[in-house]
């Protein structure tokens, strides 16, 4: 076997390679270099199990980062059981050829309870007096307690939300460096999402994007560097690329004013019922699986839809064949932006009626994903301010609401989901070794491109 390391640099393309990139320009021209034809929705969950099992959604299952779970009657964003994936993953076939293979998996999703030999994923804890604790989930438990010595507590703030930034790239980086030296996996995993939140906040047109990039490949750089010392094999892949937005669309409220969204009052505020619902969106990044309960409704809800600005594509069962999306999770409808749009989840018409969690960073109480978390409200005064006091309650044992997250929209400026029009503006795969990769590579090819790593001599792209 060769040792490999996987480092999966979220949103890296081959437009955003250049002047800024030493490390990783590096890495292709000594090795190799091509883009990755993505996923549909082109989103962490979905990209990340295709990578991982070598299929499409229609078969591992994972249709979104979220989707309505029929028999519970609920919207579940960000589950984290492997359980969930269908199909065999990459180190279990690894296995099955050599009994000796070792895998570690440092934040890649669906990493709780799989039968990799070492893991780490984000896991607060959420005491009964409201409070959430940062805190990561590892396998064995006992490599938290290391890795935390080592290092010092993983920096959650800054992996999702409004601080959300560089230090925690840096702290997975250093977590799946040190996994390295103690244990030497065959295979080592590590996902670095650092530069997704810029791209995101601003779109990759904006002029604060190249140094977010170069700050990343310097991480890339050290990371590689190290690797390569100790004898392995290296991939850089990323699972996305993202396009510039001007503006989201509201498809919840569309289908509210049709009255066919069910809404409870709750303390004054609008709530979601999903199960009560003639039909609804779970909207995610430019993608929404749109649930109907009557099958009779569908050719008028897609009607609806298509009539929709911003919308591109509203596909029924049998369209979403032809992207691997016909599976039993996802929506008897699914719409697609266009290019320059994105979904949002937002289904109130009053903002003084928004639900409590909208306001919050809430990744799981929230029916759909929200690029907005990654903003401070503008309108606020003093917002550190106003967080600064919010967490000092929480030292003091108060329940509290760190209520900073604007409804406004309109902030976001890049998104992902739908396919690149240029496969330039994709993701792309980058290898150490010299012909694994020329030509453009599916999604679906990534897992055996990854084993021939493993186990051939010579790499050479699988036909």
């Amino acid at each position: 076997m060769y040792p490999t390391a996987v480092i999966n640099l979220v949103g890296l393309t081959s437009a955003l390679l250049g002047r800024h990139t030493p490390h990783l320009n590096a890495l292709g021209r000594d090795g190799s270099c091509a883009p990755i034809r993505a996923v549909t929705p082109a989103v962490t969950c979905t990209a990340q199990a295709t990578y991982l099992t070598g299929l499409p959604a229609r078969q591992h299952g994972i249709v979104a980062n979220g989707w309505y779970f029929r028999d519970l009657a609920q919207i579940l964003f960000w589950r984290q059981s492997n359980r969930l994936v269908a199909g065999e993953k990459i180190w279990d076939t690894a296995r099955r050829r050599d009994a000796a293979f070792t895998c570690a998996n440092m934040f890649w999703w669906y990493n709780m309870y799989s039968s990799v030999d070492w893991s780490a994923t984000p896991r607060p804890i959420y005491p009964a007096d409201g409070r959430k604790i940062p805190e990561i989930y590892t396998h064995p438990s006992d490599l938290r307690e290391r890795l935390a010595h080592e290092l010092g507590p993983f920096p959650f703030f800054q992996f999702w939300g409004p601080d959300a930034g560089l230090p925690s790239s840096d702290w997975i980086a250093e977590a799946a460096d040190a996994v390295d030296r103690w244990h030497a996996p065959t295979l080592l995993l590590a996902y670095l999402p650092h530069l997704d939140y810029d791209l995101q906040r601003f779109g990759p047109a904006d002029p604060r994007i190249p140094p977010n990039v170069a700050a990343i490949d310097a991480i890339c750089g050290r990371l590689i560097s190290r690797f390569r010392e100790r004898g392995r094999r290296v991939i850089v892949l990323s699972e996305y690329g993202l396009g510039d937005v001007t503006g989201p669309v509201h498809i919840n409220r569309a289908l509210r004013d049709e009255g066919l969204l069910a809404i409870r009052d709750e303390l004054g505020t609008d709530a979601l019922d999903p199960g009560a619902s003639a039909a609804f969106a779970v909207a995610d990044h430019q993608l929404a699986h749109v649930y109907v309960r009557d099958s009779q409704h569908i050719p008028a809800v897609k009607g609806l839809l298509q009539k929709m600005p911003g919308v591109e594509a509203v596909l029924e069962r049998h369209e979403q064949a032809a992207c691997g999306l016909d599976h039993e999770r996802s929506g008897e409808l699914v719409a697609i932006a266009a290019a320059d749009s994105w979904f949002t989840y937002y289904y109130w018409t009053d903002d003084r009626k928004a639900p409590d969690f909208a306001r919050t960073v809430d990744i799981h109480r929230k029916p759909g994903y929200d690029p907005a978390e990654l903003f401070l409200d503008p309108v606020l005064l003093a917002p550190r301010l106003r967080i600064a006091a919010t967490l000092a309650r929480k030292a003091l044992g108060f329940r509290y609401l760190l209520n900073v997250v604007p409804l406004d929209a309109t902030l976001v400026r890049g998104s992902h989901g739908r396919p690149t029009d240029s496969l330039a503006d994709g993701p792309v795969f980058m290898s150490s070794e010299k012909g694994a990769v020329g030509e453009p590579v599916d999604a679906t090819s990534v897992r055996d491109l990854m084993l021939a790593h493993l186990f051939d001599r010579t790499v050479e792209h699988p036909v």
